[in-house]
């Protein structure tokens, strides 16, 4: 995976819902114990996601949920073909978790690499939200672009959802949490080229979401 100190590398640019002063929407100590929360289920689909070349990992507390991509990666030029410029990842996750409590994603972190010619653009859209409440999403939007990426970087994306965007799961024991994420690459010069992806041979992308709990009330 990566080391801390590629958090302090160059980071995307995040648009409204999201706040860049986050506060924590709940104390820790508010959350079910760990030892009663279990991952039921974790699938994925998508092109930029074929099967087994995603892995997943929880930390024991279960506020932090790791995903790790082998094959999300997007390119632009002259040869690539329209299908390499554009790909797409949905996560679903479903924790099993004592009753009276609700859970939520407040906080994402990706990493990734790009290396972009000049007139080239990455695009990021992630959107959160739960099947139960399918109607209420939270969505974020990124880019990049300029001269500080032609010899390419590192780049991390971090979501901090206000509390007013904050979807929550449902009042019970289940909920099934659904993370759509989409990268691409536009230019405005044909002989342009880039590239969104990740210099690792193993891991081409990563991504921390970190969960909040509260306690439902009537």
């Amino acid at each position: 995976m990566y080391s801390a100190a590629l958090l302090l590398l160059p980071a995307l640019a995040v648009a409204s819902p999201l706040n860049s002063d986050f506060t924590p929407l709940e104390r820790r100590d508010s959350a079910p114990p760990a030892d009663q929360i279990t991952i039921t289920s974790a699938s994925y689909s998508g092109n930029g996601c074929p099967q087994g070349t995603v892995s997943t990992s929880i930390a024991p507390d279960k506020t932090l949920i790791t995903f790790g991509f082998d094959a999300y990666q997007v390119y632009i030029g002259p040869t690539a073909s329209q299908s390499e410029k554009s790909k797409a990842c949905q996560l679903h996750l479903q924790l099993k978790y004592p009753g009276g409590f609700q859970y939520s994603i407040t906080d994402a972190v990706y990493h990734g690499y790009a290396r972009l010619d000049a007139g080239v653009t990455g695009s990021f859209l992630s959107t959160y939200y739960f099947s139960q409440s399918a109607a209420q999403t939270c969505t974020t939007r990124s880019s990049i672009s300029g001269a500080g990426w032609k010899l390419g970087d590192v780049y991390t994306k971090h979501d901090q959802v206000e509390t007013t965007a904050t979807i929550w799961s449902p009042c019970g024991d289940t909920g099934l949490l659904n993370i759509n994420n989409r990268i691409s690459l536009t230019a405005s010069n044909s002989k342009a080229s880039g590239e969104l992806t990740n210099d690792d041979a193993t891991v081409a992308f990563t991504q921390q979401a970190h969960v909040s709990w509260r306690q439902c009330t009537p």
